[in-house]
């Protein structure tokens, strides 16, 4: 029998999620943040790249701009409004000091209980090879977290936070808790289609369905989740 999934925590007043690319939380984590939010949890993004290599035809420059846009239009459909961006390159995020130096700036500076990312495990759910800069930051994430509450590494960086209480990873093949979105399905949809032109790249010009897989990927949770509507996560840290 399939393991079930635990309640994600809610004693938490602030929540960052640091991802590689925009999109990366709209493919079904937005859906806990809209759930959250709605439930007066304040919710950062931190985006390491601007989503610069990812529409085939169009100048890196050009498709920062837009991707931006979109970004933050997606986030304030599900009540976030502060929106980072770190200009690491899209496509070769690299694993290392910069990056652990960057995250950890971050975090000192929202001072998050909850720290959201993407996944960090070779494989993703499908069982095919997990992308570079999802693996990168992913990792890059977890021993920022610790490096944010050590005030003797990248003192530069702000006052020390070691008041993280959880770490969890949207996207895992190896999910351990779920978030219930029954209430937040119509956000959820929204805030992915909000990446419109993004999306038209990815379905060739033509318009994509976005709220039958989410839908499906809600529902497939939910088998696992008592029946209801919700998204996985795998808490590393809590």
């Amino acid at each position: 029998m399939t393991k079930q999934l635990d309640e994600m925590p809610m004693d938490f007043e602030r929540a960052l999620c640091v991802v590689a690319h925009p999109d990366d939380m709209e493919f079904g984590g937005a859906g806990a943040v809209a759930s959250w939010t709605a439930a007066g949890k304040e919710v950062g993004y931190v985006l390491l790249t601007r989503g610069e290599a990812g529409i085939d035809g169009m100048r890196p420059e050009e498709a920062a701009r837009i991707r931006e846009e979109e970004q933050r239009r997606s986030a304030a459909i599900v009540g976030v409004r502060s929106v980072e961006f770190l200009d690491h390159p899209d496509g070769v995020v690299e694993y290392g000091t910069a990056l652990r130096r960057d995250i950890a700036a971050a975090i000192r500076h929202h001072r998050p209980q909850l720290v959201v990312g993407y996944n960090h495990r070779d494989t993703t759910h499908t069982g095919r090879w997990n992308t570079a800069d999802h693996r990168n930051a992913g990792r890059a994430l977890l021993d920022a977290v610790a490096d944010a509450g050590n005030r003797w590494i990248f003192p530069e960086a702000g006052e020390p936070w070691g008041g993280v209480r959880y770490v969890a990873m949207v996207g895992s093949p190896e999910p351990t808790h779920a978030v219930d979105v029954s209430g937040a399905v119509d956000e959820a949809v929204a805030s992915l289609e909000a990446h419109k032109t993004y999306l038209a790249a990815l379905g060739g010009g033509g318009p994509v369905d976005v709220r039958t897989p989410l839908t499906g990927l809600f529902r497939a949770t939910g088998e696992r989740f008592g029946g209801r509507l919700s998204i996985p996560f795998e808490l590393v840290v809590g």
